[in-house]
């Protein structure tokens, strides 16, 4: 067996039964045995940042972690940006990443790079396989690092002699060691906190928190102690519909963030950090709360937030509260389009059970009050900030869930061109995709960032910002991929466009005229 086999069977006997690839020459011993072992699905990304962003999507759906097969330390730079992103938003992924055969790494051929050490950036586990009789023994233990709670990106780089010299041994993951267990006198603190300060303290939710077993139990809490509950804006999974919290985030405008924060005296953080800009401003402070707040961790985010919360409900004897009914579904709206209008038609058209992945950026913002009355759904976003990911994870959502559940991609249109070859692997797995192309011509976000630095632009600075001259054709793109699309100006269109699509087999876009 050669060490390519021994990965194959070793990924396989420990759960990894998907790879999201781009591979290249030095891993073909790889490509082989993937086609010589029965078990994996290989999912085709025409670019790198759509195979680690495929990855996130699926973690977060399956919660499990595929793998991905990128090409040397160059294909690794391409798929860095939604490694970024799954690393914030605390996915687990076994990255693979081929390299220089080992005798020949030292001649300094073309693609050889400091893999290692680009991998260490976005990853918690890296190794580099040396011998062909420890790749097997190598790959378990990606596979345990990927898995440790709540997710981890674990790196493991295959030189091509390892993989192809005889003597690969399968072996096979051992279970990862349970998330740390939160402490009784942290309990008891937080406890106090509530019992004392309950109408001014804010429990601030992230990572698994915002999922629906950990939402009751905050609601138990605050409906016992008067606290407000609110989630992380970076969150990167949220259950949310009828039946869900309807749970607001912390806003991302740096002005709206510190007034909707200004009030609390206290901040229980379950699973979140503390609240700060993503950027820094003139004149205005890096965090978003109040300077004499006091902040108390219940749980951190390698803890599990759903024993903390259970806890807490005990120390607190807080009764069960049943979450509050959000009302009759709205009817779609009607007229041109306006974030409003879109999320009242999509509360009012989604599926049951459907997926949302979100990177309309600006225009989205305040999807979130208009589409608590849906369906039951999972909303997934943008965690690490760096755009181009809404798509790829859109794909790797729908695989996650084995191509049975319709997925929502809100996605802006700038952000889009950063990946739009995703459409291209939805169209092969003919996987049930709405894309909605929130298209205004312009990286609209940036334009508002001048006003918060408080620059003045020009017209060389606004011609940067331009996406209109000349035009993107959404429609043509989208075909040329394999993708059918349409055009919507108004609302009724988008709507008609929407219910069709989601009526039908496999991936659609629609270019929305914002």
């Amino acid at each position: 067996m050669n060490g390519a086999h021994s990965l194959v069977k070793t990924l396989l006997a420990s759960g990894v039964d998907t790879c999201f690839a781009n591979p290249g020459t030095s891993e073909m011993h790889f490509v082989a045995a993937l086609d010589q072992v029965p078990g994996m699905k290989c999912v085709l990304g025409l670019q790198e940042n759509v195979v680690t962003g495929m990855a996130d999507g699926y973690f977060r759906i399956a919660r499990k972690p595929a793998c991905t097969l990128l090409h040397c330390g160059p294909g690794l730079a391409n798929g860095m940006g939604n490694l970024h992103n799954a690393h914030r938003a605390r996915s687990g992924i076994v990255n693979i990443i081929g390299d220089q055969a080992t005798y020949h790494r030292p001649h300094d051929a073309p693609l050889t790079a400091d893999t290692a050490g680009m991998a260490q950036t976005v990853s918690q586990w890296v190794r580099t396989s040396e011998k062909a009789e420890h790749l097997g023994r190598d790959a378990a233990q990606a596979v345990q690092a990927a898995r440790a709670y709540p997710g981890q990106i674990a790196t493991l780089i295959l030189p091509a002699d390892v993989s192809w010299n005889e003597g690969g041994v399968v072996s096979r993951a051992d279970e990862p060691s349970p998330a740390p267990a939160v402490e009784g006198h942290v309990i008891e603190r937080a406890a106090r906190t509530l019992r004392t300060h309950g109408a001014d303290t804010l429990i601030l939710l992230a990572g698994p928190a915002v999922l629906a077993e950990a939402q009751g139990l905050a609601w138990r809490v605050a409906q016992a102690t008067g606290a407000a509950l609110l989630g992380d804006y970076v969150t990167a999974h949220v259950a949310r519909g009828r039946g869900r919290l309807q749970l607001e985030r912390v806003p991302y405008a740096m002005d709206a963030a510190i007034s909707a924060l200004q009030r609390y005296k206290h901040i229980v953080l379950v699973n979140a950090k503390a609240p700060v800009g993503f950027f820094a401003y003139p004149g205005m402070p890096s965090t978003q709360y109040a300077p004499d707040a006091q902040l108390h961790v219940l749980s951190r985010p390698d803890q599990d937030p759903v024993q903390a919360l259970r806890e807490l409900v005990r120390a607190l004897n807080a009764p069960e509260a049943e979450i509050p009914d959000p009302g009759p579904r709205p009817e779609p709206a009607a007229g041109a389009p306006t974030p409003e209008g879109l999320a009242r038609t999509l509360a009012a058209l989604m599926p049951e059970n459907a997926i949302v992945s979100d990177e309309s950026v600006s225009f989205g913002r305040g999807f979130y009050k208009h589409t608590h009355a849906a369906p039951a759904h999972d909303w997934l976003h943008l965690a690490g900030g760096a755009i181009g990911d809404g798509m790829p994870v859109a794909t790797g959502a729908a695989i996650g869930a084995g191509g049975q559940r319709r997925v929502i991609n809100l996605q802006a249109d700038g952000s889009a061109m950063y990946s739009l070859q995703s459409l291209w692997t939805q169209a092969r797995e003919r996987l049930p995709v709405t894309t909605i192309i929130l298209n205004n011509s312009k990286y609209n976000i940036l334009i508002g960032e001048y006003r918060n630095v408080g620059a003045t632009p020009g017209a060389t600075a606004m011609s940067m910002l331009d996406l209109g001259n000349p035009s993107l054709g959404w429609v043509g793109l989208a075909n040329a991929m394999g993708v059918d699309a349409a055009r919507a100006a108004t609302l009724e269109e988008c709507a008609d466009l929407m219910k069709s699509s989601f009526a039908a087999n496999g991936p659609f876009l629609i270019d929305l005229r914002i």
